[in-house]
């Protein structure tokens, strides 16, 4: 296989790795020094740096603004912005603006997206249901709302109401969303949901709108989630994106990018491990040196290549649409498998090996810690991603 980046790829990352290069992990708010959230808001000024490079306008079209990439471009960006832990919703506000572009209405589009390329809103998704366990568009209720029309003052006898009694006018949505990342900081909700006829759907809700309440929660790196209440809660024909698979493309899109987060963080505890080893001495000689530290290092190593190689395959497939002996969700789980396990091992090694250091609030290594168990458990256990991926094979026999 063949996972040479194209040249604008390897711009997007240059360019994202000048942006982050001003982030410092000691800097970042620990969840263990603080009492509850870590801070109140994202990270504006590198929001704002973000968009000043382009780099929030990254996947979107030319006439939006944007410079047309691809995933593969905007998981080479996430890989580094984990690298330092960098506070901002990215992923989520990137996923939902392809979503919008490539599924949603074309008018909403136009207006929104060129704002969310200038870094001037910011989207988040909600994609955890009520408990993280059941697919996230059962937990909301999406239902054409009817228009109640009848003959004015001002019609004639017998003639037809302007407004038609009983046609359909918008959508009415009933339901929450638990553990929405981000969401006292965003401007915009994207909220799966199911139709009565059980098709999955997306809807595009504004905190300001009534219904629409958040109930504060904390995330295990600290930062400032919600759960996402709705009581009948009004938004237009617009503001639901209703294509076919919309919603299953978006999910894809914020699990591959979260494979990527685990992959950048992985790769710079890596680095701070080999670091320290290199230069702890016991009994004369770099802790680096001793069997069984290179053997464990290694292991780690063979971990992240694994995550690599599995998330640039289903990122491709995602992308290019290419057929394969099985469906993309066949790529996508197999990345999650070795994300949600390898990011897992990674971290527990780098503490293993940094002996009582890596607690130490005074070094970084703790952090990172509370950040990959975030994503691990944002990509949920293993053996449900290797269930899936085992069904997906009972479904496609190969040859």
């Amino acid at each position: 296989m063949d996972f040479t980046f194209t040249e604008e790829q390897q711009a997007a990352a240059e360019a994202a790795r000048a942006v982050f290069s001003g982030v410092v992990p000691d800097g970042v708010p620990s969840p263990a020094l603080v009492p509850g959230a870590v801070a109140e808001d994202i990270d504006r000024p590198l929001w704002a740096g973000l968009a000043s490079s382009d780099l929030l306008s990254l996947t979107l079209l030319p006439e939006h603004g944007g410079a047309g990439l691809d995933l593969v471009a905007l998981c080479l960006v996430l890989r580094e912005s984990a690298k330092v832990l960098a506070r901002v919703p990215l992923l989520e506000t990137c996923a939902v603006a392809m979503a919008l572009q490539r599924y949603g209405d074309p008018r909403l589009a136009a207006e929104l997206l060129p704002r969310i390329g200038r870094g001037e809103l910011v989207l988040t998704a909600g994609s955890n249901g009520r408990s993280g366990h059941d697919p996230a568009e059962l937990a909301v209720k999406a239902r054409r709302r009817a228009r109640t029309g009848t003959a004015g003052k001002d019609t004639p006898p017998g003639r037809a109401a302007a407004r038609p009694a009983d046609a359909a006018d918008g959508w009415v949505l009933e339901g929450m969303q638990s553990a929405v990342p981000w969401a006292q900081a965003a401007d915009w909700f994207a909220i799966p949901a199911h139709t009565d006829e059980g098709r999955a759907v997306v809807a595009l809700v504004r905190p300001a709108q009534d219904g629409v309440t958040l109930a504060e929660q904390v995330s295990t790196s600290g930062e400032r989630f919600a759960e996402v209440r709705l009581e009948s809660v009004r938004i237009d024909d617009r503001a639901l994106i209703d294509g076919a698979g919309a919603w299953e493309w978006l999910c894809a899109i914020l699990t591959t990018g979260t494979c990527a987060l685990a992959l950048g963080l992985g790769e710079a505890v890596l680095a701070m491990t080999s670091q320290y080893t290199g230069k702890r001495e016991q009994f004369g000689f770099p802790v680096a040196t001793f069997q069984s530290v290179a053997v464990q290092a290694a292991d780690r190593y063979i971990d992240l290549r694994a995550m690599e190689v599995t998330l640039w395959q289903a990122a491709w497939r995602i992308s290019t649409g290419a057929d394969g002996a099985l469906p993309a969700e066949g790529d996508t789980a197999v990345a999650k498998i070795w994300a949600s396990d390898g990011i897992r091992r990674v971290v527990q090694t780098a503490q293993h090996l940094h002996g009582g250091f890596g607690a130490d609030t005074d070094y970084p290594l703790h952090r990172f810690h509370a950040w990959a168990k975030q994503i691990e458990l944002s990509l949920g256990p293993a053996a449900a991603h290797e269930e899936a991926l085992g069904n997906l094979l009972a479904a496609h026999l190969l040859d």
